[in-house]
């Protein structure tokens, strides 16, 4: 099984999300998403696997949000997926995708990666 976690390891969701996958015997692909962001493209991709707009990802909570007020695009796509890029504290987290069956979740709570596994 090939697996791929967006990955914050302060977060206390992404690591029992990280757990719950080892605890499986799957070692996933671990991307620290905070160091490396999601591109444009891939950020894009997330949203279609996960089945929801780029804007249901958003952290509405999170200061980087709130202080962006107005400027952030989120009634479009591409644009959002770019300011997210440069802002991704906002980006929900752990995103987890299959990479093989083409499938994601946010492991919020960690329970739902296991309708990957």
């Amino acid at each position: 099984m090939s697996l791929t976690i967006y990955h914050n390891p302060r977060c206390s969701k992404s690591r029992k999300t990280l757990q719950l996958i080892q605890s499986k015997g799957i070692e996933p692909t671990i991307i620290p998403y905070l160091e490396s962001p999601p591109d444009c493209e891939n950020l894009l991709r997330i949203s279609r696997l996960l089945g929801i707009p780029l804007r249901d990802i958003l952290r509405r909570n999170e200061d980087d949000f709130k202080n962006a007020g107005n400027s952030v695009p989120v009634n479009d796509e591409k644009a959002l997926a770019a300011w997210l890029h440069q802002n991704p504290r906002v980006l929900q987290r752990p995103i987890v995708i299959d990479e093989k069956h083409e499938r994601a979740v946010i492991g919020r709570p960690p329970e739902n990666v296991l309708q990957l596994l």
